[in-house]
Formats: C-alpha cells, sequence, structure tokens
C-alpha cells in the first residue's frame, strides 16, 4: 500500500488494533537495613594500619554483597551465565522494555520513508489484511496476535536497514516466510515488524563440481529441487518438511522430514554456512564454503533450531546429495508395536533405505475416504519403505526387507516395479495430512509432534491412542518411524472439543518427554511448547539458552514469545 499523511489514522488504528499480551506483575522484594545512629557505632578496635585497612575492606566487600542481594530487582538481567536459579528469577523480575506507542507510530514513519526513497512504497503495510495473514495461522490454535506493521524486502541490505530501525525505536521484529510453521512461531505477541523474507527468492549459484547452492532465505526447498531437475544437475537437497516450507524456516525450526532416516536433519552438515543479520544490525558469515572446518566452534549451528530469535538468516549455502532412482513398498501390520519391531531391524540391519513412515490404521481409513489417491489401501498399521540405488539393487533389498518383515507379522507386501507403480504408492504416505480431514464433517485439526527413542514408540502411540480414544476425540497417528517422530492429528468443531484436544496434546508431551523423549522433533517450540523445555531440558539448559539470547540481543527485539520461558517482555 501507498502511505500519505492522511494514512495516520490508520496508523492509530493498526496499533491499537496490536493486542498487547496479558501483563504480569512480579513482586520485587529487597533486603532493606535500617541504619542505627551514629552514637550507637560500635568502637573500631585499635590495630596496626594493616589490619584495619583489611578490616575496612571486610565490611566494604560484606556491605557491597548486601547491596547486589538486596537490589537485585533493580540490577539489569546478567549477560554472565550464573546460576540458574539466581537467573531465572532475576530475569522475571527484570524483564525487557519495548518502545511506546509513540516510538512504535515513529518507527513505522521511519519505514514508509525509506521504501519510498527507495520507489518501493508498496512494500510497507499496515492494512488489517496483511497484518491478519502475517501473525495468525489457520493451522495452528495457539494464541496468536496481528504485528502492527508489514515490511517487505529483498536483500540483505533491506534486513540490515530494517534491523536498525527497529533498534532506534525499540521496536521487535518478527520473521515470516513461508507461513507454514505449526506452533505459533510467526505470532507477534507485542507488536512491531513482521518482516516478509518471502520476496528473498533467488538461487544464487549452484556448483556441481562442489555439491552446493547457495539460496537466499525465502527459497522453498520444493523449488530448489525442482530448480535442480530442470537444469539437469544430478543432486538435490534431502531435507523434506511440509509443503511451502523455505530455507530460513527450516533452518529457525532446525527442521527434518521423511527422509530423516538416510540424511539426518537440519542438525546435520545440511547447512554449510548462514549468512545472518544480528540483533545490532550486523552482517555476518557463519563460515565459509569448505565441507568441514575446525575453525574455532561452528557458529552455523548456534542458529538452527533459534527460530529466528537470535538473527535473520538471509541466505545460505546448503550441501547436496546425489539423485539416485528410488522405489517404494507398503506392507500391513497386525499392530503398531509390530511394525515399530519391523522397522527398526530393517534400519539397523544396515539396508540402504531412505524412508520409513509408519500410518496408523485410522490414516489408513481417512487416506481411503478422502479420495485424493486412486488406490485404496487396507485398514490396517502399516509401514511405508523407500529405497534408494540401482533396480537390481534395490530389488535384492526388498527381498531382504520382506524376509524382515514377514518375522513381525507383516502381510501384502507391494513392491514397485517402476517410477509410476512408486509414485502411486507413495501418493497415500503424501495425501496423509490433507485426508484426515475427511473424517469428520466441518473439523478443523490441531496438528503435533514429539519424538521418543524408537523403542519407546510403540507405548507413545499405544498410549497416546487409547487415552484420545477415551476422551472421544477422532485422531490420527503417523510418523517417520525410523528415528521415533510421530505426528498426532486431532479434529475439533467446536471450542469445547478444541479445549478437549488441547488438554489431550498437553498429556502427549509429557507422556513423550517421560519416556526420555523431546516436546518437538521437528515442528519446533514457537509458543506452542515454550512451556515444556524446563520440565524437558531442566533450569540449567534453559538458563544457558536465555543467556545466550540475553548476551545477543539484549534488548529482545528478535522473534518475542518463544523458546525462552523466562523472558517476557513487558509492553
Amino acid at each position: 500500500m501507498s502511505f500519505n499523511w492522511r494514512s495516520a489514522g490508520n496508523l492509530r488504528r493498526a496499533l491499537s488494533s496490536s493486542r498487547s499480551p496479558i501483563s504480569r506483575s512480579f513482586k520485587q522484594t529487597r533486603l532493606n537495613s535500617s541504619s542505627s545512629s551514629a552514637s550507637q557505632n560500635p568502637q573500631l578496635p585499635k590495630s596496626t594500619g594493616l589490619s584495619t585497612a583489611w578490616y575496612a575492606l571486610s565490611l566494604t566487600l560484606f556491605a557491597g554483597a548486601g547491596y547486589l542481594i538486596g537490589n537485585v530487582g533493580v540490577l539489569p538481567p546478567s549477560t554472565s551465565l550464573v546460576e540458574s536459579s539466581f537467573a531465572i528469577s532475576h530475569q522475571l523480575a527484570n524483564q525487557p522494555k519495548y518502545g511506546n506507542k509513540k516510538d512504535y507510530e515513529n518507527a513505522i514513519l521511519e519505514l514508509f520513508k525509506l521504501f519510498k526513497e527507495k520507489g518501493k512504497e508498496d512494500k510497507v503495510s499496515i492494512d488489517d489484511e496483511d497484518l491478519e495473514s502475517h501473525g495468525i495461522s489457520d493451522w495452528s490454535y495457539h494464541e496468536a496476535k496481528k504485528p502492527t506493521v508489514v515490511v517487505w524486502v529483498n536483500s540483505t541490505e533491506e534486513v540490515q536497514q530494517v534491523v536498525k530501525i527497529a533498534n532506534k525505536f525499540k521496536v521487535p521484529i518478527t520473521p515470516f516466510s513461508g507461513g507454514t510453521s505449526l506452533e505459533g512461531h510467526f505470532s507477534s505477541p507485542y507488536g512491531g515488524i513482521s518482516l516478509d523474507l518471502s520476496g528473498m527468492d533467488k538461487i544464487i549459484r549452484v556448483s556441481e563440481a562442489d555439491g552446493d547452492v547457495i539460496v537466499q532465505s525465502g527459497v522453498k526447498w520444493e523449488d530448489l529441487n525442482a530448480y535442480l531437475v530442470k537444469e539437469g544437475v544430478p543432486l538435490f537437497f534431502p531435507l523434506d518438511p511440509g509443503p511451502g516450507a523455505t530455507i530460513g524456516g527450516m533452518v529457525g525450526t532446525g527442521c527434518s522430514g521423511t527422509n530423516a532416516v538416510r540424511y539426518g536433519t537440519a542438525k546435520a552438515e545440511w547447512f554449510l554456512n548462514l549468512t545472518v543479520v544480528l540483533p545490532s544490525g550486523e552482517v555476518i558469515k557463519t563460515r565459509q564454503r569448505a565441507r568441514k572446518s575446525a575453525a574455532g566452534f561452528d557458529t552455523t549451528k548456534l542458529f538452527i533450531g533459534a527460530e529466528g530469535t537470535l538473527g535473520i538468516v538471509t541466505e545460505a549455502t546448503l550441501r547436496l546429495a546425489p539423485l539416485l532412482p528410488t522405489k517404494c513398498a507398503v506392507v500391513n501390520f497386525p499392530g503398531v508395536e509390530d511394525a515399530v519391531k519391523a522397522a527398526t531391524e530393517v534400519v539397523n540391519a544396515g539396508f540402504p533405505v531412505q524412508c520409513v513412515e509408519y500410518l496408523d490404521a485410522s490414516t489408513i481409513d481417512a487416506i481411503n475416504k478422502g479420495g485424493m489417491v486412486k488406490k485404496s489401501y487396507p485398514k490396517a498399521d502399516t509401514l511405508f519403505f523407500k529405497f534408494q540405488g540401482s533396480d537390481s539393487a534395490m530389488s535384492e533389498v526388498s527381498k531382504n526387507v520382506q524376509t524382515v518383515v514377514k518375522k513381525h507379522g507383516g502381510k501384502n507386501f507391494e513392491f514397485s516395479k517402476s517410477d509410476e507403480e512408486a509414485r502411486s504408492l507413495w501418493e497415500g504416505r503424501k495425501a496423509a495430512l490433507w485426508s484426515v480431514l475427511a473424517l469428520k464433517d466441518g473439523a478443523k485439526v490441531w496438528t503435533t509432534d514429539v519424538c521418543v527413542p524408537i523403542s519407546k514408540l510403540p507405548r507413545l502411540v499405544k498410549e497416546t491412542r487409547e487415552d484420545f480414544e477415551k476422551r472421544g476425540i477422532i485422531a490420527c497417528h503417523f510418523g517417520h518411524v525410523g528415528d521415533g517422530n510421530v505426528h498426532s492429528l486431532a479434529l475439533f468443531t467446536n471450542d469445547k472439543e478444541l479445549k478437549i484436544v488441547e488438554n489431550a496434546v498437553h498429556d502427549m508431551v509429557e507422556r513423550a518427554i517421560k519416556l526420555d523423549g523431546t516436546c518437538t522433533g521437528e515442528h519446533g517450540v514457537g509458543i506452542g511448547k515454550i512451556d515444556y523445555l524446563p520440565l524437558e531440558l531442566g533450569n540449567g539448559t534453559v538458563n544457558l539458552m536465555e543467556t545466550i539470547k540475553r548476551t545477543l540481543d539484549p534488548h529482545n527485539l528478535m522473534n518475542p514469545g518463544k523458546i525462552y520461558p523466562n523472558i517476557k517482555p513487558q509492553h
């Protein structure tokens, strides 16, 4: 949209429509000591000058320590690592503060001025429709709030300029790109700037010889792989989260996908280096392009999984993998325990498996009813396999896998003999999410994920399925059984059912953590999983992460309200 001074009314309305979070008050306890009269002061003992000096020094040190303890509530949060109980209570009593309403207004005016000078007035918007789409997701049911302004950027330089304006007026920034996250990652709980990087979608350089590619952070992983095929490059980027996910978001959540059992997650060596705009506005490059480096610790990893809270990724160098022929297989089992035992044995045997996906009987039923695939599958707990290699090698592997799954009650083993058959078999797995909605008319779906050690997966799925059924929830469970990651999709049609689902998901997450698992295998923390981090990681680890956050982003400008349970800005 364009902006003129008559838009001031719209600006004021945008500011007032951005809901502020529930304010929290913290009691500050001070240890005050009343001073006695001079006549009551004790007489210093007679001694040498040296002992008197030591006595005075001791009094000074004790007084200083007492002052620090008594005035803990007025000290700024520490950027030094201190004992977690002290650090957390201190953080809760000393929250960061953002600019006032006038500061927000001035920041927006300066953004409009900056982009008008570039001839890009339409790249800054306070229209309610833009604010809504950049703060509230149709796929997330956590509390969501709109930003105050949306800014579309096309370069690292523009990101840097926006960050400097945010610093000047103490206005928070929330990165936005694909908008596919499920845990409230791009909600703006304190208003501020939604920084849209979706226009940064250039594939800058492909090096087939080095097996890498340099891209901007708004590139979608599917578009990258399609581009490589089009250019005749026999390589691909193997991380495959949900459709529409962009490289920047994949870095932020530490993503993975169906290929994780073969290629690992984002926290493997798939991101060779990153270009990052830090909260200070400085631009850094985390590494060179070499496949490995022992030059200090790997700062690239610092930003993977940080969800845009430590800096904004604008470019990335990605490692690519050889694009090999693939075939698929599908097999049914009497129950989840049999399916998981079979999958575990196949993976541990070292067979060249690219994917091992588990779908429960309810998910298979949904796929059949959804009408999105041509094939009909038996309603049973099912494993989907994807193999890699030459035709002869994959044919041999499929025979060995078939032998293994038979030991665990596997039936109706079906192996694709052509690329077309492989696509047809795998269609069922790809259609799982959308097909679940067919199980209940007018329903919405709550999607969540957890991850446990593979041996604990049968118990997790069994207990979760029984718990959901007991509560009357229609739900499906599926996931990457090769690495213990399970996704649960629960349907609801009204607020009452939503509350039941929310409670069931809470119990599922705690169940996974008690099984030595994690509250999220690949969706990330965002707003939805933030309260589980102390339970899963402990206060010491949470405090370590919060200390890093305070050090890099002392004003808490970058994607506030995510990951750090004890940093709750006042606004």
